[in-house]
């Protein structure tokens, strides 16, 4: 099926994919009276007197903003909020689809750290949650830091951690494959945007393993004086040492590595770059809709394990699988703040969810009905 025309007709015909459903009809007069005026003035009087209840009256016990600027959506780059809007409406359906949540499309037409931040907290009041969509790093990391600093509801920037929860979980069973630890392994990861130095910060503080990071200019090192603060935290997790001035080229890095993780663009990873790792090399090549690299291409070279971010391949690491459970166990257990010692506990549940891993079976289905009720439990 051509997915591209299939989902331009459907759109249309829909006119958006989502809407508003009521809880109760309003079909008599008292009704009305009870859900608007003049009942409803005893319910804002009290909430206003009581906004600790608020939870109790109102829907923020069940709804999250999908808040996103444009400019990072998937992989089309800074294409604004208008078209950023369909992949909103669509997170906003996944929520609803697979955890029961409400959740509101917003796109903004601002672009700096500071018009974002005031933005979204001018509008936190109406939600119980924030998840932030496609905000392009580094802007994205001082966004999330600051709205959560200000907030006493989860918030998750998900283009980061909803995809290191299923990557940290596709690699810990893609391991037991291999027969290898996450601590003995030298990781490659290409792409140093949102997704990359979440899933670095996430793989390090679970087991520890050598982390080299690439970006468009080459590995990044300490001896590079072009780094932003996070990049010189992706320097610290490796000891690859610099003796002359350029960037050590990216087709360096393969050698003597067990994992690649690409979170970049298509045809980044090559048979070659397979050949030159250890002994049974994970892929993860993310890119969409064309990944780093082909599964068969990669088999061919030699690659155990294979995953990617389609849903026609097998091993689909999508963040559909982490972030309804999540956002769920946080609405339903009043969770303040989403932490790591969360997105760990989810990463473990997905994995455990696999109770047989194989190479073509690493992380279960995105319609696997276990997944948010699993996943929920454990966000408390």
């Amino acid at each position: 099926m051509d997915f591209g025309n299939e989902a331009l007709k459907r759109h249309k015909q829909l006119k958006g994919k989502i809407g508003v459903s009521l809880k109760d009809k309003l079909d008599t007069k008292d009704k009305l009276s009870t859900y608007y005026t003049p009942g409803v003035a005893a319910v804002s009087s009290h909430v206003a007197k009581h906004p600790k209840e608020a939870r109790d009256y109102t829907w923020l016990n069940n709804s999250v903003a999908v808040i996103s600027d444009g400019s990072a959506v998937l992989g089309l780059g800074d294409i604004g909020p208008y078209g950023a809007l369909p992949v909103m409406e669509g997170k906003a359906m996944l929520f609803k689809h697979f955890a029961g949540i409400d959740a509101v499309p917003i796109v903004l037409n601002v672009h700096t750290a500071d018009e974002i931040v005031d933005a979204v907290l001018a509008i936190a009041p109406s939600f119980g949650g924030i998840n932030l969509e496609d905000i392009a790093a580094p802007i994205c990391f001082e966004v999330e830091d600051r709205v959560k600093a200000a907030l006493s509801i989860p918030v998750m920037h998900d283009d980061q951690h909803g995809t290191a929860v299923v990557v940290l979980a596709g690699i810990i069973n893609a391991l037991k494959i291999v027969g290898k630890q996450l601590k003995d392994c030298r990781v490659i990861i290409i792409g140093a945007g949102a997704a990359g130095v979440a899933v670095a910060k996430l793989l390090y503080l679970y087991d520890k393993p050598e982390i080299i990071t690439v970006d468009s200019k080459g590995v990044i090192t300490k001896n590079r004086k072009d780094l932003n603060k996070h990049k010189r935290h992706l320097a610290s997790l490796h000891n690859v040492i610099h003796t002359h001035h350029k960037p050590k080229p990216i087709k360096e890095a393969f050698h003597g590595a067990d994992i690649v993780i690409g979170v970049s663009k298509p045809e980044m990873i090559t048979a070659d770059d397979i050949k030159v790792m250890n002994k049974k090399p994970i892929i993860f090549a993310m890119a969409n809709p064309v990944p780093e690299i082909y599964p068969d291409v990669a088999k061919k070279a030699g690659a155990a394990v294979v995953a990617t971010g389609r849903s026609d391949f097998p091993n689909q690491v999508n963040n559909a699988l982490a972030f309804p459970g999540i956002f769920r166990g946080a609405l339903d257990n009043k969770v303040h703040k989403i932490t790591d010692e969360h997105k760990i506990a989810a990463a473990k549940v997905i994995a455990g969810l696999v109770k047989k891993p194989t190479a073509n079976e690493i992380i279960p289905s995105v319609m696997d009905k276990r997944l948010m009720p699993a996943i929920a439990k454990v966000i408390k």
